[in-house]
């Protein structure tokens, strides 16, 4: 491929912004190589700066369910914006979205517009402790929460440790109020529970991890979690800025059957556009201001763009019957690649849900903890991203993260990159 205009704006970047890029996972650095620069998104295709067309399965990270550019989509956000683009005021948009929002999810009976995931989960959390009164919250390892200080923590050794910094910058008193606790592992929930309950004001969790690839819940595993924190006054934040609307209409919870106390939003609530979301209970989200003591406050949260493209999308995916095109399209996706899967078995394996998915070079037959993703080959995985790419096909550029599909992707195009991923194993796996 012919990419000298990415390489020349990335040896411009790199001179103006740490790393060339805004997000560190864009640096490729994980994969190899350097960042291709997009110019322009269309249905279910990428182009760069030079002209080479992918087909895209990264989809900004998950929010383009509709695919790049959905005309609808545009057309909302082109009329808001004809309108003003922010007003530092309310306005009617964020009263649909949020009727929208609490029809789709009963457990959110009031929500607050943010402008970021991070954000959402920063609040939700702050306000889980200053509805409870206690300080601790315990997250699960393989589950990402933006890069809010009390979040960037990882795990010691041990059943359940206390968090220790996991970037420079976050102090040991801060990241010392997270407890981390293994994903799928009740017990360890159990015994941390237990020992630490009347300290605890939140668990938080992503109800499948998608940021550390796709680590799906164990059978019963949230459901008991649910039941832990019923049982000591615990509340449960469920962070579903990738998972909301994803799944389902209800995200995890309608998919898992499992309520939360708090919810946490983004992505798709935006249509693509920065966009965040908290909610839950009426008497817990009282306690924000105006209403309470808890302070929360954004310039920009609710803006007339971001809620316009957000309704547009929730409009959309009920009106095209899109949760069952995507189904129809995971499962096509599979049963194309099942030849090709059979072909590499033991080397390498995909774990789908719905219209996300994840592969990775492996010899097991399921991923279920991190500790398993961590046994998989990302050197491999390098190679077949740049096999992948020099072939038309876009993932996101590291071993650690999941793909997405989009209503806009076709059969020709799941031909087409399974194909690719034929043709990248035998590469790679030579």
């Amino acid at each position: 491929m012919n990419i000298e205009k990415s390489k020349e704006l990335y040896s411009k970047a790199i001179r103006l912004m740490p790393g060339g890029v805004n997000s560190p996972v864009r640096a490729f650095r994980s994969v190899g190589g350097e960042p291709l620069f997009m110019k322009q998104g269309r249905g279910s295709r990428l182009v760069d700066v030079d002209d080479n067309e992918y087909i895209d399965y990264c989809m900004s990270w998950g929010p383009l369910i509709l695919g790049h550019a959905d005309s609808d989509v545009i057309k909302a956000i082109t009329g808001a914006a004809a309108n003003g683009t922010s007003f530092g005021t309310p306005n009617p948009f964020e009263v649909t979205i949020a009727g929208m929002v609490a029809k789709r999810f009963p457990s959110i009976e009031k929500i607050r517009f943010v402008n970021s995931g991070t954000e959402a989960v920063m609040s939700a959390i702050r306000l889980a402790r200053g509805f409870t009164g206690k300080n601790r919250i315990i997250k699960f390892d393989g589950c990402y929460h933006g890069h809010a200080d009390h979040l960037l923590v990882a795990a010691g050794s041990g059943l359940a440790t206390f968090g220790t910094p996991d970037s420079a910058g976050v102090t040991p008193g801060n990241a010392a109020d997270t407890l981390i606790v293994p994903f799928n592992d009740l017990e360890a929930v159990a015994e941390t529970v237990e020992k630490n309950g009347d300290t605890i004001a939140a668990v938080i969790l992503e109800p499948l991890p998608c940021n550390y690839s796709m680590i799906p819940p164990a059978d019963g595993f949230l459901r008991g979690v649910r039941e832990l924190c019923d049982r000591k006054g615990i509340l449960l934040i469920f962070d579903e800025v990738i998972t909301g609307f994803r799944l389902a209409p209800g995200g995890a919870q309608e998919y898992y059957g499992v309520a939360a106390d708090l919810t946490t939003l983004g992505k798709i609530i935006g249509g693509g556009l920065p966009v965040g979301a908290y909610g839950g209970r009426a008497d817990i989200m009282s306690m924000i201001a105006p209403d309470g003591p808890v302070y929360q406050a954004g310039t920009l949260s609710g803006n007339p763009l971001a809620m316009a493209a957000g309704i547009t999308t929730l409009e959309k995916l009920d009106r095209t019957g899109a949760y069952m095109k995507l189904k129809k399209l995971s499962d096509e996706f599979a049963g194309i690649l099942a030849p090709v899967l059979k072909k590499h078995e033991g080397r390498f394996l995909l774990q789908r849900l719905e219209s996300v998915f994840a592969f990775y070079f492996t010899g097991r037959k399921e991923v279920s903890s991190l500790a398993q993703v961590k046994e998989c080959d990302m050197k491999l995985f390098g190679r077949f991203h740049a096999g992948m790419l020099s072939r038309g096909i876009y993932l996101s550029p590291s071993g650690y993260e999941v793909g997405f599909l989009s209503t806009a992707h076709s059969s020709a195009d799941l031909e087409k990159t399974a194909a690719a991923i034929d043709e990248s194993l035998r590469a790679v796996l030579a």
